[in-house]
């Protein structure tokens, strides 16, 4: 009985791993197209969505930031001399942009 109840798990952990939404993950991308820090893969929780935000500053992007969100909205908004697009998503890899 414990080979099927062990079959089953795995099946089922298969099954959760396939359902989850991934999102890619940098904490520090930089404007010349790389992560520097924190660079990987996230699984959402429940509740969460991707999430990336991009600083821009004179329309050039500066750096953007790229994580599993909790709460996430979707907003923009200029703050001394740089604008800030936060966007979220909620399809795998979709807060990757090269």
């Amino acid at each position: 009985m414990n080979r099927y109840f062990l079959l089953l798990f795995s099946l089922f952990c298969l099954i959760v791993e396939a359902a989850s939404l991934k999102c890619v993950t940098c904490h520090l991308r930089t404007q010349s197209d790389h992560c520097r820090r924190g660079f990987g893969v996230c699984l959402a929780q429940k509740h969460e969505v991707c999430m990336s935000l991009r600083i821009y500053s004179n329309g050039t992007l500066q750096i953007s930031y790229m994580v599993c969100q909790r709460f996430c909205k979707n907003l923009t908004y200029n703050l001394n001399n740089r604008t800030y697009v936060h966007k979220c998503c909620n399809y795998d890899f979709c807060n990757f942009r090269p």
